[in-house]
């Protein structure tokens, strides 16, 4: 299984996509500062998550949410 998850920083109001197999160890890696992406901006919150049947429907839908748009309405029906 994948997972494309979304977060949300504690600090600022900054969100992250990412796509993960594992999803608990890899928000640990983002709250850990182990991302060089994410590390300026820790602590995060996991706020979204949905699960794949492949490695290509996960990535396919995480590059649809990195569109600035798509993923501003995803978090407006949070």
């Amino acid at each position: 299984m994948f997972f494309v998850y979304l977060l949300k920083s504690s600090k600022s109001n900054w969100y992250y996509v990412g796509l993960a197999e594992n999803i608990k160890r890899r928000l640990k890696e983002h709250n850990l500062g182990e991302v060089k992406s994410t590390k300026f901006r820790m602590p995060y919150k996991l706020i979204y998550k949905k699960e794949f049947e492949s490695r290509k429907m996960a990535r396919d839908f995480e590059k649809y949410l990195k569109i600035r748009s798509n993923k501003e309405k995803l978090i407006a029906s949070l």
